[in-house]
């Protein structure tokens, strides 16, 4: 908690200057009203005075009216630095959670990040606002009621020597059992929010295979497991105030025997007796809210724990001190200059320590202009291998490098502006078609957002609208079929000129005439830019489809994260085994016969898993 106050207090530092200096003329207040009600008892009603009964009535009417006068300010500063700390909190986790790598996001995780940035925030907005408010009052106005009260009647101040250590003998039993409950809430939320997000998220799936009612039981039972502690934590909670509204009831009951026998005997007033017991209220009263506030600065240091985690996870990936990337520039010619668009030399890489690698010891090289496909089982490394070209993750061992620079040495802006990214999973944000197509770059004409959709074969559907490229996208693009919402993620791809296109699996919607034209569109746009004196462009497609691959310059077959084959279409069925697994599968007898020549016998002889391996 000190240290967020560290990093976002400073701005705020004079309204936490204020605001307890009010409440500090407030609680002074406080202090001196048993005081004046003493003597309007003694001299006022005691003698029969009524001018004396309303000149103490108007004198504590004034100290009232300047008391809620200056808490009112106190609120206002209470409010501002709170409210201010919290958005200032909100902000800076969000900005600092999108510079984390794909690598701290996964040991996050998605729920629990929601969750640090808003219950956890508004633990911690909660804390700031009551400290501001009642971090001075309480403390000041137990000591001072205690001091006040002992300069009347030390006799009587032994009650106090007795009840203050009994309900500070409670706080502390309650407190010492709380504060690993307020933990385990936080953790029990975050289990919450993950089922409310895949339940959510994936309302369809869960509804078209009738797994409402198992959704409802895995709810039920993390609201459970969450109920239980939050009860657990309650029943010790309630203990406090009973106990210590006891403790101090008994010590009132203690102060009138005792200090009625004083005034029977003319030791004290009957004016004194009640300011005792006043100021016997306010110190027992303030230790209760004492324990109240610790138990919520309790709940805040627990959240503030988690917000710092992440607001000090240091990116794994960061461009500092990168200085820009030349191009390579295209000769007289037209033709590009011989520097591979792409090159890995044997990147590895794994999610986490120990684990197996996702991606082991790939090596090659692609041209300029050329089309890598990369084709493979489920959980080949195929997305994974992808994702190290635009930096998303960084390889463990070996290098990848794009136009000849290693991506560590790209400033990461300049590298996913060169390098665009088409995810498997098609998103779009709400807002136009126009301002998702946009995001590469914000300055793009009608005609650049034009000609990207007519190259992913979404300018039909485009056109379609009434209101065109100003037509509406809800959250997720859910206004739009899976197809539909592919072709306009690769359109917002395209837009900006992109020099390498990744397509991550994003085609695997769309019909297989549409995805034979998007092809022949990327190709065509490679061919014009090498024609135009520009760079040509290089596609790297990720496909389960051996129709999408086959036509590429280089296809790479992984097999569990290794390669498994690399070459053409007929080179690769001819001497990969699995890749032939592959085309067998998909492709009609027709267009395998022209392939049969090329099988070598050896391969076919070679039982299945054997001939990966040697493909590897």
């Amino acid at each position: 908690m000190i240290e967020l106050l560290r990093r976002f207090g400073g701005k705020f530092r004079r309204y936490m200057v204020i605001g307890p200096a009010c409440k500090l003329i407030e609680v002074i207040f406080d202090l001196l009203t048993p005081l004046v009600i003493a003597q309007m008892i003694d001299k006022g009603i005691g003698a029969h005075d009524v001018s004396a009964v309303v000149h103490y009535g108007m004198l504590l009417g004034a100290m009232a009216v300047i008391g809620i006068s200056f808490t009112l300010v106190c609120q206002k500063m209470a409010a501002l630095t709170s409210q201010g700390m919290g958005t200032d909190i909100r902000g800076a986790l969000y900005e600092h959670i999108n510079k984390l790598s794909y690598a701290e996001l996964d040991r996050f995780g998605t729920p629990s990040l929601i969750t640090r940035i808003t219950n956890d925030v508004n633990q911690v907005q909660l804390a700031v606002a009551l400290g501001v408010r009642m971090l001075i009052r309480w403390p000041f106005l137990a000591v001072g009621s205690m001091v006040a009260a002992l300069a009347i009647d030390l006799k009587l101040g032994i009650i106090f020597l007795i009840c203050t250590p009994a309900i500070g003998l409670v706080f502390w039993f309650v407190m010492a059992r709380c504060i690993p409950y307020y933990k385990q809430l936080q953790a029990k939320l975050d289990r919450i929010a993950l089922i409310c997000r895949e339940g959510l998220s994936g309302a369809r799936v869960v509804r078209a295979f009738v797994r409402e009612d198992h959704e409802r039981e895995r709810f039920a039972q993390a609201a459970d497991d969450q109920a239980h502690v939050a009860i657990a934590v309650g029943k010790l909670s309630s203990i406090l105030n009973p106990v210590t509204f006891l403790v101090m009831n008994l010590g009132v009951c203690a102060i009138l025997w005792v200090g009625g026998i004083q005034v029977n005997v003319g030791e004290l007033t009957q004016g004194q007796v009640m300011a005792f017991v006043n100021y016997m209220t306010q110190t027992l009263t303030s230790i209760v809210y004492v324990a109240n506030l610790v138990v919520v600065f309790t709940k805040a240091s627990a959240s503030a724990s988690r917000i710092n985690e992440v607001l000090n996870c240091v990116p794994s990936i960061t461009d500092e001190g990168n200085e820009p990337v030349a191009l390579p520039e295209p000769n007289a010619a037209g033709a590009a200059a011989p520097v591979p668009a792409l090159s890995l030399s044997h990147a590895s890489f794994s999610f986490g320590a120990g684990a197996a690698n996702a991606v082991n010891d790939v090596t090659l090289d692609l041209p300029l202009g050329k089309t890598l496909g990369i084709i493979g089982g489920t959980g080949s490394g195929k997305s994974t291998l992808v994702s190290l070209i635009p930096r998303l993750y960084d390889a463990g061992t070996g290098s990848v490098s794009v136009m000849g620079a290693d991506v560590r040495t790209w400033p990461l802006d300049q590298l996913r502006h060169v390098v665009a990214t088409v995810p498997q999973r098609a998103s779009l944000v709400s807002g136009t078609i126009r301002s998702n197509l946009t995001w590469r770059d914000e300055s793009a004409t009608d005609e650049e957002l034009w000609a990207a959709l007519d190259m992913a074969q979404a300018s039909e559907l485009v056109r379609n609208k009434p209101q065109g490229l100003d037509a509406s996208v809800e959250a997720g693009g859910k206004n739009f079929s899976g197809g539909q919402r592919q072709r306009l993620t690769i359109a917002r791809a395209l837009v900006g000129s992109p020099q390498i296109l990744i397509m991550d699996d994003s085609a695997s919607a769309l019909d297989f005439k549409t995805d034979a034209a998007l092809r022949h569109a990327i190709r065509e746009r490679s061919v014009r830019g090498a024609a135009e004196g520009g760079l040509p462009l290089t596609t790297v497609i990720v496909s389960q489809r051996v129709s999408t691959v086959r036509d590429a310059d280089m296809i790479c077959v992984l097999d569990h994260g290794s390669v498994a084959g690399l070459g053409t279409h007929d080179e690769l069925y001819a001497s990969c085994q699995l890749y032939r697994e592959i085309c067998q599968s998909q492709l009609r007898r027709e267009e395998l016969e022209g392939q049969q020549g090329s099988a070598t016998p050896a391969s076919d002889s070679a039982p299945a898993s054997t001939r990966a391996k040697e493909g590897r």
